[in-house]
């Protein structure tokens, strides 16, 4: 009896697939944008003048709302909910499992005589109380101790999704410790503004205020819901744990920014729809290299917004996918021998003025403040390259990292051809200025500086960090990933590298050195030392390994080892001397982590069991008895000639029955294994045991179901295959 095959069934399914019909509001993006946001305009509308200016003020200066204003808000916010026809609220806010999480709360009361109100005050925008025990604390609360609190974050404004007012906030302890990822982040934009607005004072006494912008580039793959649910490892793991590799992949070059496939199509506009009512400015749409890979972007946004946008428009798409029969796939690797997916973070610094500090200028005055910034961020990078390289760790982004046009896990600075030689030229000039008898030459060396201009570089695709004209491209974040933590990271250390700088100049200036003469010798200083992270070449390649190495650059490939950062002394120091993240929270990330990639190989490898056990060893049995059944047949007929005609299928017996008895042998070492490393204790001993006693099973078992798959009958074999999964829209 031929076992069901789920894979045909969807595979019918599938082919009888049609583009779900979809509408847009209007046909111009402007007359909906932000519809859905209590943006500036419904302030204005819904509130007083007095709860408006405090409600500005908290955005624009950090000050606090008094309750007595927060009540006003909490009504004018309520009114413009209530218009459009909502019926709940919620803390809207961001746990450290990696998702945004929410809480409903109807405004009806009752007043106990069998009428009710509609009520939101104060209060209730202000701040809630989740249970902090349900969510990852690393240790920080007990099971028992449950009481956490969110807290309403003005500077991102509130939303409506599905009638329910969603109020952004932050998520601590009730002890007061961050557990969530935009609290560290608002405290490391606060830490970047003060130490960047200080060293514009240098060039520029009206800026009052530096602002980091991000603009994220988001890539995804889409996969049908009947190849979904027919493929148990996609479904519980988000990528595919077997598949042999079509004889068609990405080879052809065909795909990217090639004509969108009309399912897909309809699937964007309903999804960017839904986003510019929230006021998410989605820009860009196209195909990605992989076959059924995407990417959207959006304009560039302060950081703190473009973050909370990010998360929010993930759960979009994922909503929306649904709509059309379709499911997003985040996972950084879901297909093996393809390209990933990254999260590019389009980093930059402007200032209040309206001045991008990291544009280079027309001037040579203006280019030293480009200078200084530029010189500064990659210094920061070359200083603490293992905190970057841990904040963008995962479990699934090491199977990225390195591989079709990922960037390694070595962090380095790609700055291009002119940007190199202008350095390089800077450092050598400056140095030989540096005499006391040639002080006076040093204003006229200004001069000499060239002109940068926007764009005057190629872009090296596998490079972790990329300077490219007007920002700093940090393309080794996971598609997954939450973008506040390598933002809240990167913004650090900048940070932090700003105030040396700021006191190395003015330790010089108290010498009586010239201010531009101090800005340029600690420039010069800055390039000499952070020259070792500047790479312009193959990112992929064994000599850059070799060569790294010899520069004293960490390669870290696997995620327990890269998380080892966070429990450096230095780490803890940096974090906390710029009041970001306490020793305490540093732990609890770090603790977190390491469970959250042991949970991740868990589950691939109990579903890589499960799989291998009553999906691929049944159907190749099932086939091989197809075979026996084919020789024996021959035998009766062809008697003592049949050894010669079932040649064939004898060996495909054989070579059936070595694999079969490897993928067996091979799930119960890992079955052990996992048994080995579930009793210890320690976090972290814990997970790299799963790195190198678990994880390396699964590419082993992935072997031998492959080669089953190319030896059974098609029609046979239970699973959707990869050209199914990769071309079938």
């Amino acid at each position: 009896m031929t076992p069901p095959n789920l894979r045909g069934k969807a595979l019918h399914d599938v082919l009888g697939r049609l583009p779900k019909p979809v509408t847009r509001p209007s046909n111009r993006i402007s007359d909906y944008f932000g519809t859905n946001v209590f943006n500036e305009g419904a302030m204005r509308m819904f509130l007083t003048e007095d709860a408006y200016r405090a409600v500005r003020s908290a955005i624009d200066r950090g000050e606090r709302i008094d309750r007595k204003l927060a009540d006003q808000v909490a009504s004018g916010m309520k009114e413009w909910a209530a218009s459009k026809g909502a019926t709940h609220y919620t803390h809207w806010f961001q746990p450290l499992n990696g998702s945004s999480a929410e809480k409903h709360d109807a405004f009806f009361e009752p007043l106990g005589d069998g009428r009710s109100i509609e009520r939101f005050d104060g209060g209730m925008l202000v701040q809630q109380e989740p249970d902090a025990s349900s969510f990852p604390s690393g240790g920080i609360r007990n099971t028992f101790e449950a009481r956490g609190y969110t807290a309403w974050d003005p500077g991102s404004p509130a939303f409506l999704i599905h009638q329910t007012l969603c109020i952004p906030t932050i998520f601590v302890s009730y002890t007061g410790e961050a557990l969530d990822f935009k609290t560290p982040l608002l405290r490391s934009i606060r830490a970047l503004d003060e130490a960047a607005t200080a060293v514009c004072q240098y060039f520029d006494k009206d800026v009052k205020k530096v602002i980091g912008t991000l603009g994220w580039e988001q890539e995804y793959f889409l996969v049908d819901e009947s190849f979904y649910y027919a493929r148990p490892d996609i479904m519980m793991s988000g990528r595919a744990l077997f598949g042999h590799g079509p004889a068609r992949g990405q080879q052809l070059e065909d795909h990217y920014f090639g004509s969108i496939p009309e399912r897909t199509q309809a699937f964007m506009v309903d999804f960017e729809t839904e986003a510019l009512k929230l006021g998410i400015p989605v820009k860009t749409r196209h195909n990605e290299v992989a076959p059924n890979q995407f990417e959207c972007a959006p304009v560039y946004e302060e950081m703190n917004l473009a973050v909370d946008h990010n998360m929010l428009l993930m759960d979009v798409m994922e909503k929306t996918a649904r709509k059309h029969d379709m499911r997003v796939l985040f996972h950084e690797k879901p297909y093996a021998g393809v390209n990933g997916s990254g999260k590019h973070n389009n980093w930059s610094l402007a200032t209040d003025t309206g001045v991008n500090l990291l544009k280079p200028a027309r001037t040579p005055k203006e280019n030293i403040q480009f200078l200084a910034f530029f010189v500064n961020t990659i210094a920061a990078v070359h200083a603490h390259a293992d905190v970057l390289r841990a904040s963008i760790a995962s479990a699934n982004n090491d199977h990225r990292l390195g591989a079709n046009e990922a960037p390694p896990a070595i962090i380095s600075v790609f700055i291009g051809e002119y940007l190199t030689e202008l350095l390089d030229g800077l450092e050598k000039n400056i140095k030989s200025k540096m005499s006391p008898a040639s002080k006076t030459e040093l204003k006229l060396d200004i001069g000499r500086i060239p002109p940068v201009l926007l764009d005057n570089t190629d872009r090296n695709r596998t490079s972790p960090v990329a300077f490219t004209g007007n920002k700093f491209e940090f393309r080794a974040v996971g598609s997954s990933a939450n973008c506040a933590a390598p933002m809240t990271v990167l913004n650090t250390i900048v940070a932090a590298q700003l105030k040396e700088f700021k006191a190395a100049v003015d330790a010089l200036i108290a010498k009586d050195v010239k201010k531009d003469e101090a800005i340029l010798r600690v420039i010069r200083d800055l390039i000499t030392a952070s020259k070792p992270v500047r790479f312009e070449g193959n990112g992929y390649g064994d000599a850059w390994k070799e060569e790294a190495a010899k520069r004293g650059l960490p390669n870290v490939v696997d995620t327990p080892r890269a998380l080892d950062a966070w429990g450096n002394a230095s780490t803890k120091k940096l974090f906390a001397d710029m009041g970001v993240l306490s020793g305490k929270e540093l732990d609890a990330r770090h603790e977190i982590e390491l469970h959250s990639y042991t949970l991740k190989v868990q589950i691939e490898s109990r579903v890589c069991a499960d799989m291998a056990t009553n999906h691929v060893l049944p159907a190749a049995i099932h086939y091989q008895n197809r075979l026996i059944q084919n020789v024996k047949g021959l035998q009766d007929v062809l008697g003592k000639d049949a050894d010669k005609a079932s040649a064939t299928q004898m060996e495909q017996i054989r070579k059936m029955s070595r694999h079969i008895a490897e993928i067996h042998a091979l799930c119960q070492a890992m079955t052990e294994a996992r048994k080995a490393a579930n009793v210890i204790a320690d976090q972290r001993a814990k997970a790299i045991a799963y790195c190198d006693n678990v994880k390396p099973f699964l590419d082993k078992i992935r072997y031998h179901s492959n080669k089953l798959e190319l030896m059974v009958d098609d029609e046979l074999w239970p699973l959707p295959k990869m050209r199914e999964l990769l071309f079938t829209r």
